[in-house]
């Protein structure tokens, strides 16, 4: 049996008068930042809190990994700003990046910081959070189905199961000694 994701019109469909689908879910506040993760690339596999953010969000900067649909579902209006990474090409400083998520927010914005996968693994969630610690910037942290799992579970390949496997672990091909950002 092959179970199929959700297409993302349903996501779109249901949404309240406001815009944020159901009601009860947070408001993205202007002058504050939500760091989002988009799940492993199929808009069916975001959560409610991220079309919650996508559809009140002012700015929304993206990176690489996140899929053009779910960039579709922002509102209207919002503006796109791209912060991707891709190995061996050119691309803005982390640095820069988490600096612009505060100009951003202290500029008024609902800003949203949308994330493949899940912002906190190997998304550099936690040094942007630093940033917006240290200068005082009011922020939400939504996660989002990382894509050692989801894709796993997409191939029908359980991460663990108890006759096969007891662990799981992740590491990165990248550590901040060998190179900068």
């Amino acid at each position: 049996m092959v179970i199929q994701p959700a297409p993302a019109a349903i996501a779109l469909a249901m949404v309240c008068d406001d815009g944020r689908p159901f009601s009860g879910l947070p408001v993205l506040e202007k002058g504050s930042v939500w760091l989002v993760g988009a799940g492993p690339g199929d808009p069916g596999l975001l959560t409610l809190h991220a079309v919650n953010a996508l559809r009140q969000a002012d700015v929304i900067v993206h990176d690489a990994l996140v899929n053009a649909d779910c960039l579709k579902m922002a509102k209207p209006g919002a503006v796109l700003e791209f912060a991707g990474k891709r190995g061996g090409k050119p691309s803005p400083k982390q640095r820069d990046i988490s600096l612009r998520l505060v100009e951003l927010a202290r500029a008024g914005h609902r800003v949203l910081r949308l994330k493949g996968g899940d912002p906190f693994v190997f998304g550099r969630g936690g040094e942007e959070a630093l940033t917006l610690v240290e200068n005082r910037i009011p922020f939400r942290i939504v996660p989002g189905i990382t894509a050692g799992i989801g894709g796993l579970a997409y191939a029908g390949i359980p991460v663990t199961h108890r006759e096969v496997t007891h662990a799981v672990t992740f590491l990165t091909g990248h550590d901040l000694g060998r190179r900068r950002a």
